[in-house]
């Protein structure tokens, strides 16, 4: 558990010194949805950098401005500074998560400085409904608070998601 607060520390540290060289862009960070003691593996780099492909090409009309991968072993990060509006950068994001056979087990997070402070969007900023349980379809954020499902049911759902996406 301290490792995952001092990564979420880490992250944080890391936006605000992304934004702040470039206040006026936003600023996409992304992460996986793995749950369980193991957040790393040789085949979550594999699958993580199958969707940060699919991220790239979703901004090949947008020349970015930096860039960052991190391999920890809290997890995978990807940070990519692009100089797009926040709202069209989280709209082009909620289709990779929609639409892509790996989406549900991403968090593709857009965030921009406004009056000096770090503002992160929502799928609700776009009119969205919260994200949905890969497990049982209910209100991920939901079922993660009265965790609902053990973290068995979720990795086996993770392990049929992967599957799936190599058909």
């Amino acid at each position: 558990m301290p490792e995952m607060l001092d990564a979420r520390e880490q992250r944080q540290a890391t936006q605000l010194a992304f934004l702040k060289k470039e206040p006026k862009q936003a600023l996409l960070l992304a992460t996986m949805n793995i749950p369980g003691p193991v957040k790393n593996s040789p085949e979550l780099v594999q699958l993580f950098h199958q969707v940060s492909s699919v991220i790239e090409t979703s901004l090949q009309d947008v020349k970015s401005s930096a860039n960052l991968f991190r391999n920890e072993k809290t997890g995978l990060e990807y940070y990519l500074l692009v100089p797009i509006a926040p709202l069209e950068l989280k709209k082009r994001m909620i289709e990779i998560e929609e639409q892509h056979p790996l989406g549900r087990l991403f968090d593709l997070d857009v965030l921009y400085i406004e009056n000096g402070e770090l503002i992160g969007l929502s799928r609700q900023t776009n009119g969205l409904p919260r994200r949905r349980c890969f497990v049982c379809e209910g209100d991920a954020k939901e079922c993660g608070r009265a965790r609902k499902h053990t973290i068995a049911e979720m990795q086996a759902k993770i392990i049929e998601i992967t599957q799936q996406a190599k058909v």
